[in-house]
């Protein structure tokens, strides 16, 4: 499972804190069982002193493969130690899918 690959290789990399790999494919239009669209949480010492770009690049870097194999979104919160104690318990909702909010055609 690609769900499982992204949270081992997260793991191991940055021994995180706090990591919760969501599977949102259902949310977006793509068949029954797709590995295609994930949320992450992430709080990780590996991200002390690293802006938000340099934060997600690592993510992107790390999961090259997955990437370049057909997962199409990653949804990314990635938090220091500190941060990710200040806000426990906060929801991160995933933006919404681009192509889910176009209006559908008319019947008939």
């Amino acid at each position: 499972m690609v769900q499982e690959q992204i949270e081992a290789k997260l793991s191991a990399a940055l021994k995180p804190l706090h990591l919760d790999v969501e599977n949102e494919s259902r949310k977006h239009h793509v068949p029954p069982g797709s590995e295609t669209h994930f949320k992450i949480v992430i709080a990780s010492s590996a991200f002390e002193g690293l802006s938000l770009v340099e934060r997600h690049r690592q993510i992107h870097a790390l999961l090259r493969a997955e990437l370049a194999e057909g997962v199409h979104a990653l949804a990314l919160k990635t938090l220091t130690d500190r941060e990710w104690e200040a806000q426990a318990g906060a929801i991160f909702k995933s933006p919404p899918c681009a192509s889910g909010s176009k209006p559908k055609p008319p019947p008939g």
